[in-house]
């Protein structure tokens, strides 16, 4: 594995970053990742409950003026629009975005296996986390991301969220909320295209990281294919480091390799 610093070196120095869903798991590694690398000036670690997220605190604890937590629910759209209003009042400008939070599980919220599992309600709770709340962020946000050299809003998809790859089946709530997170990422692009010539939009698959999202999932899986929070994150930095303006309303693995619709 390449564990190698990821230099951020496409971007303006010093990087202010926003990690939406930065309480545990992929985010909180982008957090504590972005926060350990020089070039990076401020990082914006939101989540639902900051006080409630120790591993959050403790980075925060440690990392001092340089990570801010925000309060933020990105199904309550309020919510977003306050920590961006406050962001902007006090002249913060971002560089990179990148939204983090995800439901696959919770509680009764599980993958279905047959058409008999479907649940209405389930379904509105992953396409109102996976799919609304990027979109909410990019509503909001999007007037923070600087003018100046690049800027990237790449949200956290996943390959089940292909139509084209699509061979198995199941997992209807959401496959389908990852497809319309890509549709929206897309759609952003050619938006943004117009107004902020300069910003990026991308959707990024993880692969399977050992999370608690994926963790019900893991017996299975063939050696190697169950990756590491770091090396999960670092592989997407790379990525994120490496896409210019052509990339833009595209869908890339880890290993930076585009996956179809």
């Amino acid at each position: 594995m390449n564990n190698d610093p990821v230099t951020l070196a496409s971007f303006d120095a010093p990087v202010n970053v926003l990690v939406q869903g930065a309480s545990r798991g992929i985010g909180l590694e982008f957090a504590r990742l972005l926060l350990a690398n020089p070039a990076v000036g401020r990082v914006h670690a939101s989540c639902r409950a900051p006080d409630r997220a120790p591993d959050l605190q403790t980075l925060i604890q440690a990392g001092g003026e340089r990570i801010q937590a925000l309060t933020m629910d990105v199904t309550v759209e309020a919510s977003v629009a306050e920590i961006a209003q406050s962001l902007a009042a006090n002249d913060r400008t971002l560089d990179l975005i990148i939204n983090c939070a995800g439901v696959l599980h919770d509680g009764d919220l599980q993958p279905e296996r047959r058409l008999a599992d479907i649940d209405p309600d389930h379904m509105l709770r992953s396409y109102q986390v996976n799919a609304v709340g990027p979109l909410l962020v990019a509503k909001h946000f999007h007037p923070l991301l600087a003018d100046r050299g690049k800027s990237v809003f790449a949200s956290l998809s996943a390959r089940v969220g292909s139509i084209g790859d699509n061979r198995l089946g199941g997992w209807y709530a959401y496959r389908a909320a990852k497809a319309a997170q890509n549709m929206i990422t897309r759609n952003l692009s050619i938006e943004l295209r117009r107004r902020r010539p300069g910003v990026i939009c991308i959707a990024l698959h993880p692969g399977t990281v050992d999370t608690d999202l994926s963790r019900p999932f893991q017996r299975n899986l063939p050696q190697g294919q169950l990756f590491t929070r770091e090396h999960a994150v670092r592989q997407l930095l790379r990525v994120i480091d490496s896409v210019t303006s052509a990339d833009s309303g595209g869908f890339f693995a880890f290993d930076g390799e585009p996956i179809v619709w």
